[in-house]
């Protein structure tokens, strides 16, 4: 490691699993000190246990993102036992599909509250902090359907999309404090925890070979490498952007997409007859 963070302080939300644990062990790799905050506490901790065995530097905070209460609790957390904070990880979400006719109020709520609505306290409770710490990086964890919709995803794009307005906003607002923001937005990411639920389907991985240019989908540790770059100093010029991280998935025509599908359904249904 390049030790990239060194001395910088970082708080990642939903980091007990999947992308925001990366994160926060690819953070202390770096030379980060990392306050780990999630609902899970069992994967929280051990998150936490992953750093410190790693040699790196990390401290667990239960913590619900849409609670104020908790927020402040980690700007404090970080203070009191690192000293600053420098770099802001807005990763925790919670959702069920629908569309905008029979997505339950409650479940919108819920989407909302724990994607746009949990940014939006994070940056109120934590710009204050990393502008007393000499500036910082503000980084949200956006989707590709932030970008485009798909079906039966109404609360999950309307926050995805919303979250990245919000970093433009928080980028042209904080600016000349020396805040930065920028969102990620990842395509289909296949965490360790699914790892095995995935390869449990072949059929899967060869389809995405045909739908990502990359012939692949992504990693949990793709997006941490991103986030790296977006909280490091190699970045202090790039603010109020949304990084797709997508393997080049939405770098395409979408009709080219479909009949580059249909050959690969075309052939396989010839295999088989075969």
């Amino acid at each position: 490691m390049m030790q990239r963070l060194a001395g910088k302080v970082a708080i990642v939300t939903g980091a007990a699993r999947g992308i925001g644990r990366q994160i926060g062990r690819t953070f202390a790799a770096e030379g980060a000190m990392v306050v780990v905050c999630d609902v899970i506490d069992g994967g929280g901790r051990e998150t936490v246990e992953m750093i410190s065995a790693a040699g790196g530097q990390a401290t667990y905070l239960p913590a619900d993102v849409t609670s104020i209460d908790d927020w402040q609790r980690a700007v404090e957390r970080a203070a009191t036992a690192y000293g600053g904070l420098h770099i802001l990880v807005n990763n925790a979400a919670k959702w069920r599909g629908g569309t905008a006719v029979d997505t339950p109020w409650d479940v919108w709520a819920m989407t909302r509250g724990t994607i746009l609505d949990a940014a939006y306290l994070g940056c109120q409770q934590c710009i204050p902090t990393m502008i007393e710490s000499g500036g910082g990086s503000i980084i949200s964890i956006s989707s590709v359907h932030g970008l485009f919709a798909a079906r039966r995803s109404a609360a999950y794009e309307a926050a995805k999309g919303g979250l990245i307005l919000l970093m433009k906003q928080v980028a042209c607002d904080f600016g000349p404090q020396g805040i930065r923001a920028n969102c990620i937005c990842p395509g289909l990411i296949v965490s360790p925890e699914k790892k095995a639920e995935h390869e449990a389907h072949p059929e899967h991985d060869r389809f995405n070979a045909e739908v990502y240019p990359v012939r692949r989908y992504g990693t949990a540790q793709d997006i941490a490498w991103a986030a790296v770059f977006l909280a490091s100093d190699e970045s202090t010029f790039v603010s109020g952007q949304a990084l797709a991280v997508d393997g080049g998935l939405t770098a395409q025509l979408q009709d080219d997409v479909a009949y580059r599908t249909a050959d690969y359904v075309r052939t396989q249904q010839q295999g088989v007859q075969s």
